[in-house]
């Protein structure tokens, strides 16, 4: 068997050597085989960073759209009303009383599409005052009404889903 000297100066022997270079080609192959698998994850990540902006970009342009047309199905649903209010100011009345029935019509076709929108009327007359949805202008002595009753409103108040958003103006009845 013959020597052979390694990097250092140092005589070895020559199968020790064989076994060197092979033990450094396979840690060379376990190296390229990392660097290739680090590589595909890198560009995995990227790939997937790269989505999520897709994604992030999607949800933003949704979210964009959806408030410049929230209030599309409402509007759509007035315009019969703004036709009918048009064409009453159109129309040559000198029957105050058509004239009446014409805005009376116009009113409960308005009402009827702020309820289909959820939009509910509070005339709370004869009812106990509610300081979550009544705002008392006045108290008037009446002897036919129990005290904190609501006796008269100035102004009715409106619920939107259940959230207020205008209190009823009231009268209450005083002790």
């Amino acid at each position: 068997m013959q020597n052979q000297t390694d990097q250092t100066g140092a005589e070895t022997p020559a199968d020790t050597t064989a076994v060197n270079d092979e033990s450094a080609a396979t840690v060379d192959n376990r190296l390229s085989a990392a660097l290739a698998e680090l590589e595909q994850l890198r560009e995995q990540g990227l790939r997937e960073r790269a989505e999520l902006e897709n994604q992030r970009r999607r949800m933003q342009r949704d979210v964009d759209t959806a408030r410049r047309f929230a209030n599309e199905r409402v509007l759509s649903d007035l315009l019969p009303v703004i036709d009918s209010l048009k064409a009453g100011l159109g129309a040559d009345i000198a029957d105050t009383a058509r004239l009446r029935e014409g805005m009376e019509l116009t009113l409960r076709q308005l009402l009827k599409m702020a309820s289909d929108h959820g939009l509910q009327t509070v005339h709370p007359v004869g009812l106990p005052f509610n300081p979550e949805q009544h705002q008392a202008m006045s108290m008037v002595p009446s002897p036919e009404h129990d005290p904190g009753t609501v006796v008269q409103v100035y102004q009715d108040g409106y619920v939107l889903n259940e959230r207020l958003l205008r209190p009823a103006l009231v009268v209450v009845a005083a002790d």
